[in-house]
């Protein structure tokens, strides 16, 4: 029997998309809750808040340390994600071809639960989201930046609205990538045996000898 070639051994997700989806949930997680607790100290909509039970850093001052340092994590993970994605031609081949009959197509198998799922491929619906979750993460950091420096970057500011809207479109940016993650969550729960190859980066029953690239 001939020893397997170190392409049968490369993993469903290699170690640095392993490494970076966990920080960037960690980080994603800091964001959201710390970005909740700042918006309540000034709401946009109304009187309506997020109940203090599930925001962070207790107070403004707090929050916005929290969310600073989610925020420097969130982007420097991502450039290396970034970097790799490109460089490797990961992105290339996860995320492509986005052909709107197989979104069509994918999207109603998965209302029907009857999509399959084949461990390291993505469906058109997946690669749909993850795109738009990239674009989505590039706008939150944009529009953070406007209604963080409002002068240094006041065209930015201004290309967004100005300082109000800006504020909501980083919330509703936010609200995305709050979506995002529930729907994740949810695709994880209806398909448990995603989660091990995200740690190990391989399913446990797979063989030495299956091929998948990452």
């Amino acid at each position: 029997m001939h020893p397997p070639s170190p392409r049968a051994e490369r993993p469903i997700h290699p170690l640095v998309v392993r490494i970076t989806h966990w920080v960037n949930a960690l980080a994603m997680l800091i964001m959201i809750t710390s970005g909740w607790r700042i918006y309540n100290a000034s709401p946009i909509f109304g009187d309506w808040a997020f109940p203090k039970a599930i925001t962070l850093g207790g107070w403004l001052g707090g929050a916005l340390q929290w969310h600073f340092a989610g925020m420097w994590l969130l982007v420097a993970n991502g450039l290396v994600y970034l970097t790799y994605g490109l460089a490797s031609g990961h992105l290339r081949r996860r995320l492509t071809p986005l052909r709107p009959r197989e979104i069509a197509h994918d999207f109603v198998a998965a209302l029907k639960f009857r999509l399959p799922h084949d461990p390291g491929v993505y469906n058109a619906v997946q690669r749909l989201l993850y795109v738009a979750v990239l674009l989505i993460g590039i706008v939150i950091v944009l529009s953070g930046l406007a209604i963080w420096k409002p002068v240094q970057f006041a065209p930015l500011t201004a290309l967004l609205g100005g300082y109000d809207t800006a504020r909501i479109v980083h919330f509703l940016a936010m609200t995305g990538i709050a979506g995002f993650v529930a729907v994740h969550l949810a695709l994880v729960l209806l398909v448990p045996k995603t989660l091990p190859t995200m740690i190990i980066g391989r399913e446990p029953h797979l063989g030495r000898n299956h091929v998948v690239k990452p």
